[in-house]
C-alpha cells in the first residue's frame, strides 16, 4: 500500500475506533440534560434499549386494545398518532384494517423505520416528519388523536406542552378525542431506581441512574450503553416532566378540552421483565375537544353538493414517479388539495383512493353524488393506460365528472395521433417519424439535433436531457433508452428539436364564447447550464438535484399574431379530440419564432405548483378559486346550476408566481 494509502487507512481505523466520551461521575444529573435532548436522543440505540416495550409487538397490540376501546375508534375515523415514534401504534391500527391512519415524530431516523416497515407491508399510512407544536395539518382534520408511549412532557418550558395539546384541539374535529398515555407520575416519583442495569441482547448492556428535580416536577435519566467489546456506546442525559392527574387535567382543560376521563392504569409486560422505566407503569387519559363548526341552517345544508374526488392509489406501485412509490412530496401535494378544497364553499368532498375498493365505492355513491373530481391522472391501478377506465366507468354508472371522457383521453395519450389530427385541421406540428416497436431501420427525413419521446405517455417519462440527439449514434442510444423505460413493445416518436420558446396554453370552458384563456407561460431556461438542451422532461418535474430543477414558468412574450393563432388553434382542438371543462397545450417555436403543437394534454396536473395553477395564479387566481372554477364549469356543462364560489377573472398580472404566493390561499 502507498503512504499516501496507509495514512487514509489508519485515518479511516481512528474514526471507526473512536468512542463518545463519557463524563464520569457527576453531582447533579440534570446539569448535564440539554434543553433538546429531545433531537437526538431517539434513534437505533433508542430501539435497542427500549425494545422490551417498543419493539415487541404483542405490547404493541395489548395498548391498542385499550386505545380502541377508550377512544371508540370506528372504521372511518381519521386517526393521528402523534409522537409516533417507529409507527409501531398506527401500523398496528392500520393492520387492524383502520385505513385513515397517519404518524407524525421529530425523529428522522424513526420516521425512516416507519416508512419502510409501512412500505415493506404494503400499507399506506402517511408519515411525517414535524413538530408537535406546529402540526402541519389543517384544522377539524382527525376524529382521533393518540400521544401514547409516554410521549408528552420533554419540553423545558411547560408553556411547550400545553401548545402541544392546543395543536391537537386545534387540528381535532369538534367533539374530538385526545388520548394522552403518559408515566404515573404519583408512582414513580416513590417507585423510580436510582440506579440500575441489564442487559439488551448479547452484547450491550445498560446502566442508568435517576433523580427527581428539587421541585420534584421532572425526572432526570442518565443512560450509559456500553458494549461488552468496544466499551461505552453511548453517555446521554435526558429529563422529562412528571404529570400527576390533577395536573394533567389542569393542562388539558386549559388547552380547550373537556369530559376529562381516566381510563385506568396500564403496565407493559415486559419479555425482558427488567427496568421499563417511565414506561412501566401509565396512566391513560382522554379529553373531548370543545369547539364548534360555523352552524349552517338547514337551507344552507340542502345547498351543499356531494363532490366525490377520485385519485391515484397512494397504496400501490406507480412506475411514473421516482421510485415508483408515493412519497412525501406525493402527500404534501394532497394535503394542500384539500386544503385549498375546504376553502371552496358549497360543497361536501368525499375522497376516493383505494382502487381495491373504487369500483364497489363508486357504485355504492351512484345515485347519492353530485359530481366527480376526476383527478385521476395516474389511471386505475395507477397504469397510465388505464387513465381512461375511470371517465369509462363513471359513465357505465351514470355519475357526472369533472374533465375528458375516455375517448379524448385516448386520442391525447397518443401523440402521433394528436400529430395527425392537427395537421389534418392546418394546425403545425414539428417534424417527426414514428418508429415502431423492435424496429431498427427508420427514415429521418429532416436533420438533427432531434428528440426522442414515448409515443404513449405523460407525466414526461422516459424524456430527459439524453433524449436530445446530435449525432445518429446518440439518436440510436436515446431510441434504446426509451424502450427500456416504456417497453420494447411500445413505439417511440423521434421529432426534430425545435430551439425557440417553449409554451403553454391553458383553457378553462366547453365553448368559444365561454373559454377562461389562461396567461400564456414560457419556460425559462436562464437557470440550465449552457451545454445543456432546453427541455422540461422528467428531471424537471421529478429530480430536485438535477440541474433543470430550477426552470421556472413566466408570462410568455409573443408576437400579437402568434398569440393569436395559437390560443385559435387550442380552442379548435379543444373541442375537435373532446375535451372538457380544463385543457392545456403544449407548444414550441422554431428558431425563427413560428409554432408547432407539441401535444394536448385533458386533464392536466390538478396540483398547487403545476402548470395550470401557475397560469391561473398570474391571471390573479389562488388554487382554492382555480379547482372552484374547474367545478363550476363542469357544473354548468352537465346542466346544474353552478355555485357562486367567488372565481371571477380579475385584471392579470404581469410578474411571475413565486411558491409562496401560490400556496398562499
Amino acid at each position: 500500500m502507498s503512504t499516501n494509502g496507509t495514512v487514509i487507512a489508519d485515518r479511516l481505523s481512528n474514526k471507526r475506533q473512536k468512542r463518545p466520551p463519557s463524563v464520569g461521575p457527576v453531582v447533579s444529573l440534570e446539569s448535564h440534560v440539554q434543553p433538546e435532548w429531545w433531537k437526538s436522543i431517539f434513534n437505533s440505540t433508542y430501539l435497542k434499549t427500549d425494545a422490551d416495550v417498543v419493539e415487541d409487538r404483542s405490547v404493541t397490540r395489548s395498548e391498542v386494545d385499550v386505545f380502541v376501546q377508550a377512544l371508540g375508534i370506528e372504521y372511518g375515523h381519521h386517526i393521528l398518532d402523534l409522537a409516533c415514534g417507529q409507527g409501531r401504534h398506527a401500523i398496528e391500527l392500520a393492520n387492524r384494517g383502520f385505513t385513515n391512519v397517519e404518524g407524525l415524530d421529530r425523529s428522522s431516523y424513526l420516521i425512516r423505520r416507519a416508512r419502510k416497515t409501512a412500505r415493506d407491508s404494503g400499507m399506506a399510512i402517511r408519515f411525517r416528519e414535524g413538530d408537535a407544536r406546529r402540526l402541519p395539518y389543517p384544522a377539524d382534520s382527525f376524529d382521533r388523536i393518540l400521544l401514547a408511549g409516554n410521549s408528552f412532557g420533554y419540553f423545558q418550558d411547560v408553556e411547550d406542552d400545553t401548545l402541544v395539546l392546543r395543536e391537537a384541539a386545534r387540528v381535532l374535529k369538534p367533539d374530538g378525542l385526545l388520548l394522552v398515555d403518559l408515566t404515573d407520575a404519583d408512582y414513580l416519583r416513590q417507585n423510580f431506581a436510582a440506579r440500575s442495569w441489564e442487559w439488551i441482547g448479547k452484547t450491550h448492556f445498560v446502566c442508568r441512574e435517576r433523580s427527581l428535580s428539587e421541585d420534584g416536577d421532572r425526572l432526570t435519566t442518565r443512560e450509559i450503553v456500553s458494549h461488552i467489546e468496544k466499551g461505552i456506546v453511548v453517555d446521554q442525559f435526558y429529563s422529562e416532566r412528571l404529570y400527576d392527574r390533577p395536573a394533567l387535567d389542569a393542562t388539558l382543560e386549559l388547552a380547550g378540552f373537556d369530559s376529562i376521563t381516566f381510563h385506568g392504569e396500564h403496565e407493559p409486560a415486559s419479555v425482558r421483565n427488567q427496568d421499563t422505566g417511565m414506561m412501566g407503569h401509565r396512566l391513560l387519559v382522554s379529553g373531548r375537544i370543545v369547539k364548534r363548526s360555523a352552524p349552517e341552517s338547514p337551507s344552507e345544508r340542502l345547498k351543499r353538493r356531494e363532490v366525490v374526488i377520485v385519485m391515484g392509489d397512494p397504496r400501490r406501485e406507480d412506475k411514473v414517479k421516482p421510485g415508483s412509490i408515493f412519497d412525501e412530496d406525493d402527500f404534501r401535494t394532497i394535503d394542500l388539495l384539500r386544503e385549498a378544497l375546504s376553502k371552496v364553499p358549497g360543497y361536501n368532498f368525499t375522497y376516493l383512493d383505494d382502487h381495491e375498493s373504487l369500483i364497489s365505492d363508486l357504485t355504492r355513491l351512484a345515485g347519492k353524488t353530485d359530481l366527480v373530481l376526476n383527478l385521476c391522472d395516474e389511471g386505475f391501478r395507477n397504469d397510465a393506460l388505464m387513465e381512461l377506465h375511470v371517465p369509462a366507468m363513471l359513465d357505465v354508472l351514470g355519475m357526472p365528472y369533472t374533465g375528458g371522457g375516455p375517448q379524448c383521453l385516448a386520442y391525447c395519450y397518443d401523440k402521433s395521433l394528436i400529430r395527425g389530427i392537427s395537421r389534418e385541421m392546418g394546425i403545425p406540428v414539428a417534424e417527426a417519424t414514428f418508429v415502431d416497436p423492435g424496429s431498427t431501420h427508420f427514415d429521418l427525413p429532416f436533420g438533427l439535433p432531434a428528440i426522442v419521446k414515448p409515443n404513449f405517455g405523460d407525466s414526461s417519462m422516459g424524456i430527459t436531457q439524453a433524449s436530445v440527439a446530435y449525432s445518429l449514434d446518440e439518436l440510436a442510444a436515446a431510441i434504446d433508452r426509451a424502450r427500456a423505460i416504456v417497453g420494447l413493445d411500445r413505439p417511440v416518436l423521434v421529432e426534430r428539436f425545435l430551439t425557440g420558446k417553449d409554451i403553454s396554453v391553458g383553457l378553462i370552458g366547453n365553448a368559444a364564447d365561454s373559454f377562461h384563456v389562461l396567461p400564456i407561460t414560457e419556460e425559462d431556461y436562464s437557470a440550465v447550464p449552457g451545454d445543456l438542451p432546453e427541455i422540461c422532461g422528467f428531471e424537471a418535474k421529478w429530480d430536485e438535484s438535477s440541474p433543470y430543477w430550477d426552470i421556472r414558468s413566466i408570462p410568455a412574450e409573443l408576437p400579437t399574431d402568434v398569440e393569436s393563432f395559437v390560443v385559435d388553434s387550442c380552442m379548435r382542438l379543444f373541442q375537435r379530440v373532446g375535451c372538457r371543462d380544463y385543457a392545456r397545450f403544449d407548444w414550441r417555436l422554431d428558431g425563427e419564432g413560428r409554432p408547432h403543437l407539441l401535444e394536448v394534454n385533458p386533464n392536466p396536473g390538478w396540483c398547487w405548483d403545476g402548470h395550470l395553477a401557475k397560469m391561473c395564479h398570474i391571471a390573479g387566481l389562488n388554487y382554492p378559486e382555480m379547482l372552484g372554477l374547474i367545478l363550476s364549469t363542469a357544473e354548468r356543462r352537465v346542466g346544474m346550476r353552478p355555485h357562486k364560489t367567488g372565481c371571477v377573472m380579475r385584471a392579470l398580472s404581469t410578474e411571475a408566481p413565486t411558491l409562496e404566493a401560490l400556496m398562499a390561499f
